[in-house]
């Protein structure tokens, strides 16, 4: 099945800045990397929203105070280190992009790492898109426009 060409997405993506072990009174923090993969082998997509929140919903960091530009097959990250708890345990990326024709959506992904003596975890969430604008379709249900 083709996959569905967007012109932009607003994405939520979940990260961790710790987990509780055995009880509510024990967490270990987690070095979160946020990473953003731009799958189109021919055009560039433009980042101009990469904001951090944490468990109640309030901003704790925006990344960007400029647009940036992601060229064909790059891709980039944020990190947020272990010892920036600030996020909780629900925290989220808001991450908007749009690029200047359809191309098929980025890899968006948050990767969550630790580890103490021992033991290690990690584990990865991806991205949930809240909006996009698609490409249109014709009445045939093909789509229109390039296959890029």
């Amino acid at each position: 099945m083709p996959t569905t060409r967007v012109r932009s997405q607003t994405l939520y993506v979940p990260a961790y800045s710790h987990i509780y072990v055995r009880n509510a009174q024990r967490s270990m923090n987690l070095a979160t990397t946020l990473s953003i993969r731009n799958t189109s082998r021919d055009v560039p997509l433009t980042l101009s929203t990469i904001d951090y929140y944490d468990s109640q919903g309030e901003l704790v960091r925006a990344y960007l105070d400029t647009t940036r530009a992601l060229g064909p097959l790059a891709s980039t990250y944020v990190v947020v280190d272990t010892d920036d708890i600030r996020g909780g345990v629900g925290a989220n990326f808001i991450l908007r992009w749009q690029a200047e024709r359809p191309i098929s959506p980025p890899v968006v992904e948050t990767v969550m790492i630790t580890g103490a003596n021992t033991q290690g975890i990690s584990f990865r969430s991806t991205a949930r898109v809240l909006r996009e604008e698609r490409v249109p379709t014709d009445t045939s249900g093909h789509h229109s426009g390039p296959d890029v």
